[in-house]
């Protein structure tokens, strides 16, 4: 993350023995290691509770675009009108009366008795 190799650290390490002392210097790293620590856990539940904000949103997002979805159903449902059905249909039709019988040819023949 940082890019720190060992002899980098080692340096780091000699410079602080060199400041603090032999006497402080395991106070100061044991201090800076709780200081780490809280730090980390910090962050992580920094990081858990944004994750969670963020899928809670999502979860708001998706119930809200349902719910929209559904009134829209809804109302297109109540625009259309019910589609009839054949039952319906003849039953709503009034009875057409039979067409009556097409008149017979007329022959030029005459029956005879």
């Amino acid at each position: 993350m940082f890019d720190i190799g060992f002899s980098e650290l080692l340096l780091v390490g000699l410079v602080a023995l060199l400041v603090l002392g032999p006497e402080r210097l395991p106070v100061a790293a044991r201090m800076a290691g709780l200081w780490i620590g809280r730090l980390k856990r910090s962050f992580n539940t920094l990081k858990t509770e944004v994750e969670r904000e963020i899928g809670a949103d999502e979860i708001r997002r998706q119930l809200h675009n349902e719910r929209i979805l559904e009134l829209e159903r809804e109302m297109k449902q109540s625009l259309q009108p019910p589609a009839p059905s054949a039952l319906d249909e003849t039953a709503a039709s009034p009875a057409t009366p039979p067409q009556p019988a097409a008149p017979a040819a007329h022959s030029d023949k005459t029956p005879s008795p």
